[in-house]
């Protein structure tokens, strides 16, 4: 009994490692597999240059740099922007310890303007077929500018390209026809020419290609790319990342002014409300924040004022309408001409314009004609407030009596003998005697 009990615990401690082991070895594996698989980190930018997109760049950056990405690939799709954003844009990738992959993606998106910079800036440079990248001539953010400053500004950014293009290994004459002479070019176009590395319809297929591939960093160094089933971890915007982004259209931020500005005014003329103003207060903020982060003119600032100023004189001395029409004009320039946009996507558009000026110097000349009228009219109170209203026999007026009066009860004097229950009029008082008559004689009220 003992004996076979013995021989039946060793087979069973036999099984139970042998499971062991094939748990543990499975375990393994599974865990050698997950460490050995390369992370990629992915961030989409389908947006225009701005410090918005500038911020959620630098913040895609630094996680890649931290979080053990072998790269971090970048779609991208802009019409362009700010200039001093992109610079700050291609400086975080001249300097990501991270490789950065800028994918032009997808088919139909385009790297134009500050985009193109941003392309040529990156370790390695993608197209999705349908795509195209250039038309990098630089725009003045200030309006026009005299020859020497234009002069100034373009060579500055053709500088910057050279900086790098060169030491990307891509073609810089082609580079610099883009940034001096707006040139654009297909993906095809761009392969051919060098100024990008590869065409891949998606992702997966770009990494794909890359595995192995060496690149040149700006330091010099050799870098091989080890992307072969690497996991694409996409990076989600942050929720602040979600509200300025929303801000810093254009479009958002003058009907926030517009409306904030009415509220306000709506507070003034109706003390006591506090809704209104505190609403009021915090749009017209929001919109100078947003504001603040886009190129502002300020002679579009300056007719704005004007136009305000029109509208007042309209309604405190009336122009028969000419002020307000010349102040309606003045708001319509002031708002197409507010942001100083280098690509029509980050200006005011003409369907959101036009409406919102005419809409507001409407709204804010009858406000103000309302409020320039209570001024000049007398204010009533007591029985002065009374007449022109409606009252009631309360007993036979022979002729005095007592009638009432929007729910008050006043001694009257009659200009007839009437009966209890009459309809009357106020038509004036002496003192706190009011004089009715009837309003229609011998008729009894309901």
């Amino acid at each position: 009994m003992v004996h076979h009990t013995g021989r039946f615990a060793v087979l069973i401690g036999l099984v139970a490692a042998f499971l062991g082991t094939l748990g543990l070895g499975s375990l393994n594996v599974a865990a050698q597999g997950a460490a050995q698989q390369p992370r990629v980190d992915k961030l989409v930018l389908s947006d225009t240059i701005q410090p918005v997109s500038a911020g959620e760049l630098d913040r895609a950056i630094t996680l890649a740099n931290s979080d053990g990405a072998q790269a971090l690939l970048v779609e991208l799709n802009t019409p362009g922007g700010l200039l001093d954003s992109m610079y700050g844009m291609a400086g975080a990738i001249l300097n990501s310890r991270v490789p950065v992959i800028v994918f032009v993606s997808p088919m139909g998106a385009r790297a134009g303007s500050a985009g193109f910079y941003l392309m040529e800036s990156a370790d390695v440079a993608a197209m999705a077929p349908g795509t195209n990248a250039g038309a990098a001539h630089v725009v003045s953010e200030l309006g026009k500018m005299d020859d020497t400053m234009s002069q100034k500004v373009e060579n500055d950014a053709e500088a910057h390209l050279r900086s790098y293009v060169t030491k990307r290994n891509r073609n810089l004459e082609a580079a610099l026809a883009a940034a001096a002479t707006s040139h654009s070019y297909t993906a095809e176009e761009a392969l051919d020419k060098h100024l990008i590395d590869v065409i891949s319809n998606n992702d997966a297929q770009l990494l794909a290609m890359l595995d192995g591939r060496e690149i040149t960093r700006m330091d010099g160094a050799k870098l091989v790319l080890h992307l072969s089933n690497a996991r694409i971890e996409v990076m989600e915007p942050t929720m602040r990342e979600r509200l300025l982004g929303w801000l810093v259209n254009p479009n958002i931020a003058l009907l926030l002014l517009v409306g904030g500005a009415l509220l306000i005014y709506l507070e003034f003329n109706v003390p006591g409300t506090i809704v209104p103003g505190a609403l009021g207060t915090l749009m017209v903020l929001l919109a100078i924040f947003a504001l603040d982060l886009l190129p502002i003119r300020y002679t579009a600032v300056l007719l704005l004022v004007a136009a305000l100023v029109l509208m007042l004189l309209e309604a405190k001395f009336g122009g028969h309408g000419v002020l307000a029409i010349a102040g309606i004009v003045c708001l319509t320039f002031g708002m197409l001409t507010l942001v100083a946009a280098p690509v029509p996507e980050m200006g005011i558009s003409f369907s959101v314009a036009i409406p919102v000026s005419v809409a507001f110097g409407a709204i804010t000349a009858w406000l103000m004609w309302l409020a320039a009228r209570a001024r000049r009219m007398k204010s009533l109170i007591g029985a002065d407030a009374l007449v022109g209203h409606n009252a009631r026999a309360m007993e036979p007026l022979a002729p005095e009596g007592h009638v009432l009066v929007e729910g008050e009860i006043w001694e009257a004097v009659a200009s007839e003998p009437v009966a209890a229950g009459v309809q009357l009029r106020v038509v004036g008082h002496e003192q706190y005697l009011l004089r009715v008559t009837p309003a229609e004689p011998n008729r009894p009220a309901a």
